[in-house]
């Protein structure tokens, strides 16, 4: 709704000077009473934008929040995360076992309002009784989510908006316990979310806080840095791989920079101009490696100082970015996609899983989202690992069971599930690193094992299109138009099966997902993303026949006709 009469209007007006009533941060509140007065005064922009602000709020789901920082409901504010918090808080009361005082570990990154979003949390947390514990300064998301298991908490809050927008800010929710520090599923969110909206109805001016919370001392820092370091365990010389960073403005370089010392990597070549947390994000168009242009300064410093591997964390350093030297590029390195990177991943954790299991063979299962490349299954098979698919997100990943190793295409890995039940970009990228030591150990590049990984497993080819619609109703009405008319062959191939996980699929719960199978064993799948108005559509194809190069051309042909298909179909 973005309109209305005199009535709805007054009424609107009364919902902005309510929230303006109780919103103690100026900034937010000298936005509002701008809109308010323009309203008054008859601005139909004015009246326009608190439509959007106002007649909705930012759904509290399995990802926590995440939004813009502006005022109202819509948006995220210290209003906003004070009822997240007050309504956390009494979920964590409601459940507490045996009347045991609850406890949380807030941690939070970089951007803007970060600080003062944990620094709420943590005294309305204690104002309810809850003991709270605050991390020492701003840190990487995996540090929380280790943070929650390694102080045994009850919970972990993340202030963060990862990879968004430099304006963004989130907040998301972990789990102690029998959750082992994953984030929230449903129905926990549910649950959570009924809790804030029945405090939403009084004002936060109302809410107990306290500044008796605790702030964690730097130990558990150290014990991170500790943990992950040991994440190397291969035998080659780890100074023999020469590597750019970035933290790309975001939290990741201390931290970083102190596993790899403790691990025994090379000093590695900094992207200065990237190195500090900055929330406006000054030199990328948007702060995610995974955009064109992000790593540009990257490449540019991997050119001049003629290193081996580029590697790159988002700005909460819960993602790994990895490029590689490729002379047919004209940046001279080229990144590696997510599945390429999660499929070396993880057939270096089928040959540990291998090690330890001696005798016994190898034990434990390789988990991937749904939409992220069978590869992974191919190695599980070949080692005699157990594997699971799971719905898109860590979440959903980190909670499979007897998991040794997990991740999704955008860019996440799990390489410790003993210590971090969540992606985490420096362990991922300890463990590239060891694997890539490894490798110059007897003369190979990653170029050369991604080769062997074709030769022994078969070439595994993938693209992704992002359909962005201006209106989100497009999104439903091309997955019904799927649904309704389903496909029976995509360009020359025929369609076998499709698997519509509306209601739930196998072991899967319900998701907005439909899985398109192919003849010739390529795979579509397609969802509507969950947090941009776009329709994402995942392609899939590989060729085990033939040699290297026969290899290559079949899938990448595969995946090519498939493209262009599903965009004649969605257009």
């Amino acid at each position: 709704m973005t309109g209305g009469g005199a009535g709805d209007t007054a009424q609107l007006l009364a919902q902005a000077r309510a929230w303006l009533d109780q919103d103690p941060d100026p900034e937010t509140r000298d936005e509002l009473e701008t809109l308010i007065v323009a309203a008054e005064a008859g601005s139909s922009e004015a009246v326009a934008d608190l439509h959007s602000r106002f007649d909705e709020r930012l759904a509290f789901g399995t990802a926590g929040l995440r939004g813009e920082i502006a005022a109202g409901p819509n948006r995220m504010n210290r209003v906003l995360v004070a009822q997240a918090a007050a309504g956390f808080g009494r979920w964590l009361l409601e459940h507490a076992e045996g009347g045991a005082t609850p406890s949380v570990v807030i941690g939070y990154d970089g951007r803007k309002n970060s600080d003062v979003f944990a620094r709420d949390t943590a005294e309305l947390m204690a104002g309810a009784g809850i003991r709270a514990i605050l991390l020492p300064r701003l840190l990487p998301t995996p540090v929380l989510a280790f943070a929650v298991r390694h102080l045994a908490a009850s919970a972990g809050v993340m202030v963060t908006a990862s990879h968004n927008p430099p304006n963004d800010n989130g907040y998301k929710v972990y789990l102690g316990g029998d959750d082992h520090g994953s984030q929230i599923v449903p129905p926990t969110d549910g649950e959570i979310a009924a809790h804030i909206l029945d405090v939403a109805r009084g004002s936060v001016g109302d809410l107990p806080r306290s500044d008796r919370y605790e702030v964690a001392g730097e130990d558990v820092v150290e014990a991170y840095v500790e943990a992950t370091s040991a994440v190397a365990v291969g035998d080659g010389p780890r100074d023999a791989v020469r590597f750019v960073y970035t933290a790309m403005h975001g939290v990741g370089w201390r931290t970083a920079h102190e596993v790899f010392s403790r691990a025994g990597f090379s000093e590695p070549v900094p992207v200065t101009a990237q190195l500090e947390p900055d929330p406006a994000f000054p030199t990328v168009a948007f702060p995610n490696p995974e955009e064109p242009g992000a790593m540009d300064l990257s490449f540019a410093a991997a050119r001049e100082a003629g290193v081996d591997l580029v590697i790159a964390n988002d700005p909460d350093a819960d993602r790994l970015a990895v490029a590689v030297p490729d002379a047919t590029s004209d940046a001279g390195f080229r990144r590696l996609s997510g599945n390429e990177v999660g499929a070396l991943l993880g057939w270096r954790a089928a040959e540990l899983a291998v090690a330890a299991g001696g005798d016994g063979g190898a034990v434990g299962t390789l988990a991937c989202s749904i939409v992220s490349s069978p590869a992974l299954s191919a190695v599980a098979r070949a080692y005699g690992l157990d594997f699971a698919d799971t719905l898109t997100g860590f979440k959903w990943v980190s909670r499979a069971p007897g998991l040794v190793y997990g991740y999704e295409e955008a860019l996440g890995y799990l390489v410790n599930p003993e210590t971090v039940r969540d992606k985490d970009g420096i362990s991922a990228a300890v463990a590239f690193l060891d694997l890539a030591a490894d490798l110059a150990a007897r003369g190979a590049t990653i170029a050369d094992r991604l080769d062997e990984f074709a030769e022994r497993f078969g070439f595994f080819a993938s693209d992704q299109i992002s359909l962005r619609v201006a209106e989100l109703s497009r999104i439903g009405e091309i997955m019904q138009a799927l649904r309704s008319t389903p496909p029976d062959r995509l360009g020359d191939v025929r369609v076998t099966r499709i698997d519509d996980l509306r209601d739930g699929f196998g072991s899967l719960p319900p998701s907005d997902v439909l899985r398109i199978h192919l003849e010739d064993g390529s795979r579509v799948m397609v969802r509507p993303s969950g947090t941009e108005p776009k329709l994402k559509i995942y392609i899939d194809a590989s060729s085990d026949e033939g040699t290297l190069e026969e290899r290559r051309t079949t899938a990448t042909a595969r995946v090519a006709a498939l493209t262009e298909a599903m965009r004649a179909l969605t257009s």
